[in-house]
């Protein structure tokens, strides 16, 4: 089970009650004269650096979202503000595209972006054809604009190119299609 804000919260608090023991050992190093006294003061501010970084993972929420038919696709640019594009195999179809561009807008969301004067993120996705040996033509397929500023963003536009997708080789015929065809003749 991942770790969950929850969960940080119960890490952060055993962390600092720890740091306040180890705060009381330094003290009590200090007042008693221990040669180890040094190491403790070390310790104590490890531990303060340990438990500031588990509270703010417990109030920062990082969720990924999944959404449903999306299929696996590569970033082949990211210009680190508001220019992406992705790559998908040939085989795609409309509906995975679509699913596809919306986990690409969900996964490469980030509030540290550069805006450049526009507020919004556009993320192209692109296949590469090979329509005869030795040559490869990238065909884009779609793009998806969604806000650089806002994560649930309501208004992501999604634009398909139909004229590229019909160029996309034909998906290949599942084995109870070709069973049934066979049984046919």
């Amino acid at each position: 089970m991942p770790p969950t804000t929850d969960t940080f919260l119960t890490y952060a608090q055993w962390s600092g009650i720890a740091t306040l023991v180890f705060a009381g050992l330094a003290i009590l190093s200090f007042l008693v004269k221990w040669g180890i006294r040094f190491r403790l003061v070390g310790i104590t501010g490890f531990m303060a650096v340990l438990t500031v970084g588990l509270f703010a993972l417990s109030i920062v929420p990082f969720t990924r979202t999944t959404i449903p038919g999306a299929i696996r696709f590569s970033t082949v640019y990211d210009s680190g503000a508001t220019q992406v594009v992705i790559a998908v195999p040939p085989t795609i179809t409309v509906d995975e595209l679509d699913a596809t561009l919306q986990q690409a807008a969900n996964d490469l969301f980030s509030p540290g972006r550069l805006s450049r004067g526009e507020d919004k993120i556009t993320i192209r996705a692109r296949t590469v054809l090979h329509p005869e040996p030795g040559v490869s033509q990238p065909l884009y397929l779609g793009q998806i604009r969604r806000s650089l500023f806002v994560r649930d963003d309501d208004s992501m536009t999604i634009e398909l190119i139909p004229d590229n997708i019909a160029k996309l080789p034909p998906p290949p015929a599942s084995e109870s299609t070709s069973q049934n065809s066979e049984t046919d003749r």
